[in-house]
């Protein structure tokens, strides 16, 4: 399926130097340092633009000194659209792309020193850099989700689409699961507790003193990685998308300088510090510290799964019937253990969901467990990590086993039926830019413009 590529516009013929230097001891001539190469309505693409990212991209498919002008023409696009009709993203959904890029980064330079070195950067810089970059790229999909929101299809459009297609063209669904789980937390102990929220009072003496600042802790203490090396501190967040607990303490602080009492989440034992206010969201701090499991607490639990598990065996009642009642998995109690896969569309960021996974969307250890189960089974007790990162003792059954096969309409419509849709939302979009292209002022400097480039429009006659 054709793809549209995202990143920038062109034009001819103007050649702009932004820069120049001149030798003056010497007498040579001026050096051109930058230059603009394409302009794009009153956006202009530089030499340097092309470069940096040149260095960036592992593979370029084509030229890259076609392929990535054009990408960021395409950009400039769809970031004007973006302003016009008020498109945003938050910056913590930002950050957490740029902590993971620069993870990777350094795993593959081998440490934060030769990364800095083979950028040519700091940290901070490459951060900066790498922030920039991904909102960009974030709010051109939400621009592009908004764009084609409205393209639906019908089931007689995807039975047509479909209707002639040989068997091995048809779509390869992978092999699907439905789970039913029965999971409970091992008891924390109480001089464990006593522990964290002592270590938590500590720091917030420490911060009321002056000693030491909120974030100078967070960021030595905090268990929440997301946050830990912004000192803690938060993107803007409305009530709702925060843990009820943590919000209510959150939503009761009024005063920057004050850390809020001690307060219990999904997540662990945590203080909060207010940060700033803007309308109905808050920015704000926090330290969150996750209590220690012991071991002989693991086994504790674990040896109480194994008695319920064999009572389930031997059809005293069902896992189904066990989990509605005992499930610490909030997800799936209310539905009985069966686990429910919630799936977004890429392109269109609309989320439905299923009971069906594919393995690779299983929690590993479930996935691993699920391998060895027939269906109908019930597996032995075992440990993993939730969600929340807390530990979690599991057992689980194999409802069923639906194995890879090409797509078909009665099995799987909702997939053939995204498959067509993401088709009619690219012809959509390819319209769309050819329209921009027509309307918008694009000039490319004369040197760049012998390319085949994947929308002719961007050369206009």
């Amino acid at each position: 399926m054709k793809k549209i590529l995202i990143i920038i516009l062109l034009l001819c013929p103007v050649s702009l130097l932004l820069a120049q230097v001149s030798n003056t001891q010497s007498g040579s001539s001026q050096n051109v340092i930058d230059e603009v190469i394409w302009v794009v309505g009153d956006e202009a693409i530089l030499r340097s633009d092309v470069e940096k990212q040149r260095q960036q991209m592992q593979r370029v498919s084509g030229n890259p000194y076609c392929v990535i002008p054009e990408n960021l023409a395409l950009q400039k696009l769809f970031l004007h659209q973006a302003v016009l009709d008020s498109i945003t993203v938050d910056d913590e959904t930002v950050n957490r792309y740029v902590d993971a890029y620069i993870d990777d980064w350094i795993q593959t330079a081998g440490s934060r020193e030769k990364l800095e070195e083979y950028r040519g950067m700091t940290l901070r810089q490459i951060r900066e850099e790498t922030f920039d970059m991904v909102k960009d790229n974030q709010i051109m999909s939400e621009m592009r989700r908004e764009l084609t929101k409205d393209i639906k299809v019908t089931p007689a459009e995807v039975r047509h689409y479909f209707k002639d297609m040989p068997e091995d063209s048809l779509p390869l669904i992978p092999t699907q699961v439905e789970v039913v789980l029965l999971a409970e937390h091992p008891v924390i102990q109480q001089e464990e507790i006593d522990r964290i929220k002592a270590d938590l009072r500590d720091y917030t003496e420490r911060i009321n003193s002056g000693s030491w600042t909120f974030a100078s802790l967070a960021r030595m203490y905090s268990d929440d990685e997301g946050s830990r090396r912004q000192g803690g501190e938060m993107d803007y967040m409305s009530k709702t998308d925060l843990d009820p607990a943590f919000a209510n303490v959150a939503w009761t602080l009024t005063d920057p300088k004050k850390v809020s009492k001690i307060v219990e989440s999904q997540y662990g034992y945590h203080i909060i510090q207010l940060v700033d206010r803007r309308g109905d969201k808050l920015k704000l701090r926090h330290i969150l510290k996750k209590p220690h499991v012991d071991d002989k607490d693991v086994e504790a639990c674990l040896a109480r799964l194994d008695s319920i598990s064999k009572d389930i065996k031997e059809g005293k009642f069902s896992i189904e019937d066990a989990a509605s009642v005992l499930s610490d998995d909030k997800d799936s109690r209310n539905n009985r253990g069966l686990m429910s896969n919630v799936v977004r569309d890429e392109e269109t960021g609309e989320r439905t969901r299923t009971s069906r996974f594919k393995m690779a969307e299983l929690p590993t250890e479930i996935a691993r467990v699920v391998e060895t189960l027939d269906v109908g089974e019930i597996s032995k007790p075992f440990s993993m990590i939730d969600k929340s990162g807390k530990t979690q003792c599991a057992v689980i059954k194999l409802k069923s086993r639906i194995k890879a096969h090409p797509a078909t309409i009665t099995e799987d419509f909702q997939v053939l039926s995204a498959i067509v849709k993401n088709q009619r939302s690219e012809e959509f979009l390819e319209k769309w830019i050819r329209e921009k292209q027509r309307t918008t002022y694009i000039r490319i400097n004369p040197e760049w413009c012998d390319c085949e480039f994947q929308y002719p429009g961007w050369i206009k006659e």
